[in-house]
């Protein structure tokens, strides 16, 4: 079955409880009568503020929420559709046919919505009340197809934005670990000019203690040719006295 098929299933039957009314109360009666005559004449936003009045009277009846969900439907507001679809099968758990409708109109906006698995639980809540229904089987056999089609797409976009993330962790872990080779890099430079000043600041020292040696032993060697020369001036000294 084709989308489009599915999609002229849901339009009828949405509209199929729009001609009724209720014996309850004239005034509620006849604007479901004014909305009806717009709803026919494609006007389905006057067609809503007929229902909503009537939906306003006291002890509003089942058609006038009824009637303002096909309204909201034929305007493609589907979740306020559905909200009064829902309200409308809560409401008339006394009457399986109107429930079983309700629930129907229900599917129809939640699937028009693609709210799948909901739209398959509203379809097989009304097929329970009324099993005969042919185009809920179509449109319910329609949507747990689009659920699955639904759920592969989410997989298939996990298993996309799963393999971006990793190719990102990826990226950002060769982003790290360049600026820690870079890091590395930098520091074994620093280390190695910092040894090279240590050499130079060691050699320096070494050259200047060297001098200072030097200079000791220059001081030491005069001082010491000094008392040499002393010691043979005395012993000369010595021997010209005994001479004489």
């Amino acid at each position: 079955m084709t989308v489009s098929g599915v999609n002229k299933i849901i339009i009828t039957a949405a509209c199929l409880l729009l001609v009724h009314s209720t014996l309850f109360g004239q005034q509620e009666k006849e604007y479901i009568r004014k909305g009806n005559r717009l709803y026919k004449k494609s006007e389905y936003t006057g067609s809503e503020g007929m229902y909503r009045r009537a939906q306003a009277q006291e002890r509003s009846t089942y058609d006038s929420g009824f009637n303002l969900g096909d309204a909201l439907y034929k305007q493609g507001k589907f979740s306020e559709a559905a909200s009064e679809f829902m309200k409308t099968a809560k409401g008339s758990d006394a009457d399986s046919v109107k429930q079983a409708q309700s629930f129907y109109n229900l599917g129809n906006s939640l699937l028009k919505d693609q709210k799948f698995e909901e739209s398959i639980n509203a379809y097989i809540n009304s097929l329970k009340l009324d099993p005969g229904n042919v185009e809920a089987k179509y449109n319910l056999a329609y949507a747990q197809d689009q659920l699955k089609k639904q759920q592969q797409q989410q997989k298939d976009q996990q298993q996309d934005q799963n393999k971006k993330d990793e190719e990102k962790k990826d990226d950002q872990k060769q982003k790290d670990d360049q600026q820690q080779k870079q890091q590395d890099q930098k520091d074994q430079q620093e280390q190695q000019q910092q040894q090279g000043q240590d050499q130079q600041q060691q050699q320096s020292i070494s050259r200047e203690d060297a001098k200072r040696l030097l200079d000791a032993l220059s001081a030491n060697e005069k001082d010491t040719q000094e008392k040499v020369q002393r010691d043979k001036a005395a012993r000369a000294k010595v021997r010209v006295i005994k001479n004489w």
